[in-house]
C-alpha cells in the first residue's frame, strides 16, 4: 500500500513539472512574438494588418504546446487518483 502511495505522489509531482516547464517555454515564446511584432509594425505600418494576421497564427501555435502540457499534467492527475 505504501508503494501506491509514492506512486500518487510522484505523479502528483511530476504533473506539476510539466504544468510548470509547458508554460514557461510558451510564455517567453509569447512575450518574444509581441515585441517583434510590435517592432515590425512599428517599422512597416503599411503592413500591420498582416503582422498582426501572422502574429495571431504563431500565437496560436505557441499556446498549443502549453494546451497539450495541460492535457499531460490532467492525465497524470487522473492516473493518480485511481
Amino acid at each position: 500500500m505504501e508503494d501506491m502511495t509514492l506512486v500518487k505522489a510522484a505523479a502528483c509531482i511530476g504533473a506539476a513539472v510539466v504544468i510548470g516547464l509547458g508554460a514557461f517555454g510558451p510564455s517567453i515564446a509569447q512575450g518574444l512574438i509581441g515585441m517583434k511584432s510590435c517592432e515590425n509594425i512599428g517599422k512597416y505600418p503599411e503592413s500591420a494588418g498582416q503582422i498582426r494576421t501572422t502574429m495571431m497564427i504563431a500565437m496560436g501555435i505557441v499556446e498549443s504546446v502549453a494546451i497539450y502540457a495541460l492535457l499531460i499534467a490532467a492525465a497524470l492527475v487522473v492516473i493518480a487518483m485511481r
